[in-house]
């Protein structure tokens, strides 16, 4: 065993050589980092994960610099040893209903300051873009103007998981953009819309998408009234096509490319909840924008939860439907465009817009969309949190949240 004086002095040079040493231990210390778009990715037919390539030498219509700006602070996260320790933890607690010691190691993580508002903003934009193609009126610039290639996974016919790779020129921090639900029923379609709404249906429901009668569950787990089968509820949410495991692999595909850099997870709807999953999966920052509720989906997927997940930050409103866990029902807009979202506990924390009270805005699911959030509330100042002295609301855990109350889970043989 070495001498105590021969340890310490080891590990300072190994913190100075990290660069641990001139990492602040404080959430108050902030700075900011310079972004640029890197790459797009999809999920090709046979599920792998592709990348492409956006040139780094890209043309500029204003002769700006290629890069935009987003404020930072460190954040406490918690992180298990490896995926594959995790992995093994989740295996044990889905087929032997065994809870595995998984030990948990506490970080402070570079991530962006949700405290701003211009934070939000610009990370809204990448969640928006990741809909579309540079190329698309819908594109926002960020200020900027890219020349971009079509690339593979983004083809017209393309049904899948897909996004945007930003990252800052040293490569030292990465944002991984994934996209949200594309359905017309709330303000936009597309031809990932038919695997979106199999993720939601299987992701936000009690049971199966089961609504009444009329309805076709998404998994055959129902077993009449108000009785679903436990086991096999969570056995179909671990299928392939559930976008949750092509998360992960998207997640260390990037960690192969990017082994020393740091990673931000993004997304809207949808592409929140999964970001916010692989957010607790592998301990790094996290921004979900009008996701619906994702605690139910975790504890159903087996996954071991840290001691914290105040890494992972939710952004909503109190008019959108679905991040409120109030687009349920047969009669819903949601059920009418046959959508069960029936879900509303959040991980984390969550930054609430209350824009029913301050805005008088109805609850409407066309309000659900990113557009929404970017045009007309983080563009502008949110009276509330500037009488208080804040830029956006405070950020807070849901406690005591309940959901599918109605539900019997259980051991219900077919």
């Amino acid at each position: 065993m070495l001498p105590t004086t021969l340890t310490a002095l080891l590990v300072l040079l190994l913190d100075i050589f990290l660069d641990r040493g001139q990492r602040p231990q404080s959430s108050h210390f902030e700075k900011s980092l310079q972004f640029e778009l890197r790459h797009e990715h999809a999920v090709s037919p046979d599920a792998r994960v592709v990348f492409s390539d956006v040139p780094s030498t890209v043309s500029l219509v204003h002769g700006n610099e290629s890069s935009y700006s987003i404020d930072t602070q460190y954040m406490t996260s918690y992180h298990p040893s490896s995926f594959s320790a995790y992995n093994d933890a989740r295996i044990r607690s889905m087929r032997h209903a065994q809870s595995a010691i998984l030990p948990w190691y506490e970080t402070e993580i570079l991530g962006p300051n949700v405290e701003k508002r211009e934070t939000l903003l610009e990370l809204a934009k990448m969640t928006n873009n990741a809909y579309v193609t540079p190329d698309d009126s819908q594109w926002y610039e960020l200020g900027k103007n890219w020349s971009n290639p079509y690339p593979f996974g983004w083809e017209p016919d393309a049904d899948g998981f897909r996004g945007h790779v930003f990252a800052t020129p040293d490569n030292s921090t990465i944002i991984l953009s994934i996209k949200g639900t594309s359905a017309a029923v709330w303000g936009g379609a597309g031809p990932t819309a038919k695997k979106d709404k199999l993720n939601d249906n299987l992701l936000f429901s009690c049971c199966c998408a089961r609504i009444d009668w009329s309805w076709t569950t998404v998994c055959g787990c129902y077993r009449g009234g108000w009785k679903c089968d436990q086991d096999c509820l969570e056995q179909a949410l671990v299928e392939d096509s559930l976008f949750y495991p092509l998360g992960t692999n998207l997640y260390n595909n990037l960690t192969y490319m990017y082994p020393t850099s740091d990673i931000w997870i993004i997304g809207h709807s949808l592409g929140g909840a999964v970001a916010s999953l692989l957010g607790v999966t592998f301990g790094v920052p996290a921004i979900a924008f009008e996701s619906p509720g994702e605690r139910l989906a975790a504890r159903r997927l087996h996954l071991p939860s840290p001691p914290s997940t105040h890494h992972v930050t939710h952004v909503y409103h109190t008019a959108d439907p679905i991040a409120m866990g109030t687009c349920n029902g047969i009669l819903s807009s949601c059920a009418l465009g046959g959508f069960a979202m029936e879900t509303k506990c959040h991980l984390g924390k969550s930054i609430v817009y209350d824009t029913v009270s301050n805005l008088s805005w109805s609850v409407d699911i066309r309000k659900h969309g990113i557009v929404s959030v970017i045009e007309e509330i983080l563009t502008k100042t949110w009276q509330p949190s500037e009488n208080a002295g804040r830029e956006v609301p405070l950020a807070a855990a849901e406690e005591d949240c309940v959901e599918c109350y109605s539900w019997e889970f259980g051991d219900f043989p077919p």
